[in-house]
């Protein structure tokens, strides 16, 4: 559907990145591979923990949309101007088919980062439960 919308625009060139995740010369601010690496691992951590404690079964209910909501905008605003924001290999992997390339060979890291953050935001999500005596 994107794409279609996109293509709307005359001149439009999906080779010129179509919002594709990048480091290095393909980061919109241009970081570095570490800076990204690092953004991605971050941000997908912290909109885990959100999502576990906005849903834990002692989270007040029916605000969890609002906090993830809330978390899932900050992260937009804090990591777009450095890797075009992941957090979410789909998202990733979808714009890198069509734009094909770079984005297909920076992929990688675009899957990585968000596995492990998701993976260290599960370990420190049950380390506090489990300090949790309440």
């Amino acid at each position: 559907m994107l794409y279609i919308i996109a293509t709307g625009q005359a001149g439009f060139d999906v080779t010129a990145g179509f919002a594709s995740n990048g480091y290095g010369e393909h980061s919109p601010g241009g970081y570095t591979l570490v800076a990204a690496l690092v953004t991605e691992i971050v941000m997908t951590f912290m909109f885990l923990i959100i999502i576990l404690g906005a849903t834990d079964k002692r989270a007040p209910q029916g605000f969890a949309p609002i906090a993830i909501g809330l978390a899932l905008t900050l992260i937009h605003l804090i990591s777009i101007p450095i890797t075009n924001t992941s957090v979410n290999p789909a998202r990733s992997t979808g714009v890198a088919l069509f734009q094909g390339g770079w984005a297909v060979s920076q992929l990688w890291l675009f899957w990585v980062a968000p596995i492990v953050g998701a993976i260290l935001a599960g370990v420190v999500y049950r380390w506090f439960e489990a300090g949790d005596n309440s």
